[in-house]
């Protein structure tokens, strides 16, 4: 299954700022999770148990950064994990989002993720295209 970037919509940028259009459990063919704001058929316990997803605030903000607690403990333990591990930031994607807008940030997701080599997605969690294998 081939996965362009630019099929990376709003619908796929999670309530913490997750692109979930990067990560390897939405790539995937087998298993494939359709992602935070999706049904949760398929996805990895982990990802139906979150906290953030399940926040009372979030289910009537839909972005964490329009909550009163932003950032709360449980966004910059993830944001760290992620800034550490993958080298990306929730936190600094949320910010994108408030100050370019959601269709904005889409756009500029879609560049940064696109594989240079064959036009697949880049995977978050590898650093390097789901598609074709190149390293970012």
């Amino acid at each position: 299954m081939h996965m362009k970037a630019e099929s990376i919509t709003s619908k796929l940028i999670a309530p913490c700022g997750m692109n979930c259009g990067i990560c390897m459990a939405y790539l995937r063919v087998k298993n494939h999770c359709p992602g935070c704001n999706g049904p949760d058929t398929n996805k990895p316990s982990s990802c139906i148990r979150c906290i953030i997803k399940n926040c009372e605030t979030i289910k009537k903000t839909k972005f964490c950064f329009k909550c009163d607690k932003y950032p709360c403990t449980r966004l910059k333990n993830l944001d760290k994990r992620y800034r550490t591990k993958y080298g990306m930031s929730m936190i600094e994607n949320l910010e994108n989002i408030k100050r370019l807008g959601i269709r904005q940030f889409v756009k500029n997701e879609r560049v940064r993720w696109t594989c240079s080599k064959c036009g697949g997605t880049i995977n978050v969690h590898r650093w390097k295209c789901f598609d074709c294998g190149v390293k970012r």
